[in-house]
């Protein structure tokens, strides 16, 4: 028997996600709040299942306040996924989260 979450989708278990990982189209309302101001409005967001790590929502550019983000010189790279580009959220010209996205 499968146990079944709050969500009323069957329960999950990073153990069980593949490596590399699995991407998933996902059609749920994704919204980003901070600071009262909506930096991210989606329902075209990709679901990124990867083995110990939990889920993450990739939202596409066209969907957040691009003007609100400034890349950082943050950069990584994963044998999976590759090189990644980080960027700061800068809301009224201050920086509000470094390394936010």
């Amino acid at each position: 028997m499968n146990a079944t979450g709050t969500s009323g989708r069957p329960a999950e278990s990073v153990w069980d996600y593949p490596r590399p990982p699995r991407l998933e189209a996902d059609s749920r309302h994704v919204v980003v709040d901070f600071a009262g101001v909506r930096i991210a409005d989606t329902r075209r967001s990709v679901r990124v299942l990867e083995t110990s790590h939990p889920p993450v929502f990739y939202v596409p550019p066209q969907d957040t306040r691009q003007e609100l983000f400034r890349e950082s010189g943050t950069r990584t790279w994963c044998e999976w996924k590759g090189a990644a580009t980080y960027w700061d959220l800068r809301i009224e010209g201050r920086t509000g989260v470094p390394d936010v996205a």
